[in-house]
């Protein structure tokens, strides 16, 4: 069975934020402090709330779920590059799959569909940042000819992490 990606509807917030969740608790073990992670879920209402307004208007960013079999099993933001040197490039913002749908062919699924997205929009680049410590990401981004180009920054979510 295959998955259907679509756009996300703010009344679908409260799912997309349960999937958020679920999607970072997994691909960010070990990566980020287990006490965030371990803490987002009591912040589930709050987050949905947010997630909620920012469906209602999204700006200059497109949320998209991937569905399997009537569930919400993915997310992916796709965006103008929000990097100042890249005004021309589109980026993948945000691609994350529940681990139980890892190596199934969905992730790549989702990654084509966004690439074909971006280019329809006329981006001649696409960029993603990624943490460094993120090892299988990197990886699967590999494989699409992404390749690291020195450019790096560092964001704090309760610890300096590289991307």
């Amino acid at each position: 069975m295959s998955i259907t990606i679509r756009k996300v509807l703010p009344e679908e917030a409260y799912e997309y934020t349960v999937c958020h969740i679920a999607c970072w608790q997994s691909a960010y073990k070990g990566i980020m402090p287990d006490e965030y992670l371990d803490h987002m879920p009591a912040e589930q209402g709050d987050r949905t709330e947010s997630c909620r307004q920012t469906l209602c208007s999204p700006g200059e960013y497109d949320f998209f779920c991937a569905v399997h079999g009537g569930r919400m099993v993915g997310r992916l933001i796709i965006c103008k590059s929000r990097d100042e040197d890249k005004p021309k490039a589109g980026e993948i913002a945000a691609i994350y799959l529940l681990e139980e749908f890892w190596g199934e062919g969905y992730g790549r699924q989702m990654m084509d569909y966004a690439i074909k997205m971006l280019n329809s929009r006329g981006y001649q680049e696409i960029i993603i940042w990624v943490l460094e410590e993120n090892k299988r990401a990197r990886r699967f981004y590999e494989k699409y000819g992404f390749r690291f180009d020195g450019a790096k920054k560092e964001i704090k979510i309760d610890k300096p992490l590289v991307a």
